[in-house]
Parts: structure tokens; sequence; C-alpha cells
């Protein structure tokens, strides 16, 4: 298990008084209101920064950080070592800042990798990634030689999740092949 959590991406500056505007990678944006601080990648180090606003914009949210007043202050926090500076730079939060899960909800982070198995103990690859539709979730299965199956996250599919023992016990409805 990972300690930090990916919250948002920085796509852009937003005006001259050292507001971002940030992609969110958690499934409610309205998280960020919560939010004290948030650490930043910057490809070299991460980097603690506190918010002190919180706005919001189409599908995105503004942040402003303390003690980053105007827009050639946040062009300090980012990448000093390639032109893209702060853009694309990943917001994280610890574990501990994380919003707390409730029963049968997962980090996706804590979901890639797992082992799948289905009910008749055969050995169907891992979770390689986490698509996130209106209904409900899927799980992408890769194993070598075979497509990628697609699993919804669904309690007829879903038997079993032990993030701990990093396995998934999974049923296959008639189709999902």
């Amino acid at each position: 298990m990972e300690d930090l959590l990916q919250v948002g991406v920085i796509t852009s500056t937003h005006g001259i008084r050292g507001e971002v505007k940030v992609f969110p990678t958690t499934d409610d944006a309205a998280r960020f209101k919560k939010l004290k601080n948030v650490i930043l990648d910057n490809g070299k180090e991460h980097r603690d920064l506190e918010i002190t606003s919180v706005k919001f914009f189409k599908n995105q949210v503004i942040l402003k950080f303390k003690g980053i007043d105007d827009i050639n202050d946040v062009e300090k926090i980012g990448r000093a070592s390639c032109r893209e500076k702060y853009k694309k730079a990943p917001l994280f939060v610890t574990r501990e800042n994380a919003v707390p899960l409730e029963e049968n909800e997962y980090f996706i982070a804590d979901l890639i990798g797992l082992s799948v198995i289905s009910d008749e103990g055969e050995e169907l690859g891992v979770i390689a990634d986490v698509l996130q539709t209106g209904a409900n979730d899927v799980y992408v299965v890769k194993k070598a030689g075979a497509n990628d199956l697609l699993i919804p996250a669904i309690k007829d599919c879903i038997l079993d999740v032990d993030v701990e023992n990093g396995t998934m016990k999974v049923h296959l409805l008639a189709g999902l092949r």
C-alpha cells in the first residue's frame, strides 16, 4: 500500500494572484474543501503546501497556497529542471489526511496489482487499471497471453477483496470473457 494518494494534477495557473487550476483525480472534487495540506511532487522532491482557498470552475478545482501570492511564485513551486515547470505536477495527500472509506470502498492505488482469482479457483490475472464509469467502476484485469478482462465492480461479481494479502475473488457473469 502506498503512503501517498494522488488527489489531483496541476494543469495551469489561474490569474496572476498565485492560484492554480487542478484536475481532480479523486471521485469527489468537493473533498478539496476539507483538505488543509497537499504534497506536490515536482519531479525531484515532495513539497508540502498549505491550502488557503478552494474554488471550483467547470471540471477543475482552483487552489491558492499559503506563501504563493503571484504567478511568479507558482513557477517556483514547479519543476525547475524542465520547461514544463509546475504543469502536470501531481498533488498527493497522506493516508492520514485521506477521506475515510466506507465499507467495501477501496483506494484505487490499493487495488492496482491485486491478483484476481475466480470463485472456481482460476487465476485470471492482476488488476492493471480501474475505469470509472457513471454506473460503477470497472476493473481491468491483465494476464500475459490473454485478452484483458473487464469486470464490473458490483456485488454479483466482486466476492471478496483482501488488500492485505493482495487478492480479489470474483464471480464471472456470463459474457464477461
